[in-house]
This record gives structure tokens, sequence and C-alpha cells, in this order.
């Protein structure tokens, strides 16, 4: 009977990994984060505000108007971090 023919051992060739080029990975720009926890914690803060002072603050006269005043700036640090990479 004939004999097989042998096969070359695959885990002895190296194998080259092929990586993506460094210059296409995009960055945030460095004030991104900041301005976004910055809104993330303007509303809350705004928000918290609005509460304790029982309706009457951050900005008299505007009743419950406050409440979406705060939900912008966390909308606006959500939509800030959307962009974040």
């Amino acid at each position: 009977m004939p004999k097989s023919r042998l096969r070359k051992n695959r885990s002895l060739i190296p194998q080259t990994i092929e990586r993506a080029p460094l210059s296409g990975i995009k960055e945030s720009p460095r004030w991104l984060a900041p301005v976004m926890v910055a809104a993330f914690l303007a509303g809350l803060i705004w928000i918290v505000i609005f509460y304790v002072s029982g309706t009457r603050y951050p900005i008299p006269n505007i009743g419950a108007w406050n409440m979406l005043v705060g939900f912008v700036f966390i909308g606006f640090g959500f939509t800030l971090a959307t962009r974040w990479r």
C-alpha cells in the first residue's frame, strides 16, 4: 500500500498578522470628555436645585419648565457621548 503524503505542521510556520494602520484611527478632541461630563453634571444639579427649592429656582417664574432645561443639558451630554471615541 502506498504511503500517504506528509503534511507540514502549521504550528511551526510563523504567522503574520496584518494590522490596521494607526493613522486611520480617529480620536476625540480633548475638550469633548470634560464638556460632556460638565453637561451631565449641570443638568443633574439643575434638576436637584429645582426639587430642593420647592420648584422656585434656578429660574423663577418658569415653573416646571426648569425640568426641561435640566433635561436639555443631560440630552446635550448624551449627544456628546455618542461622538466620544
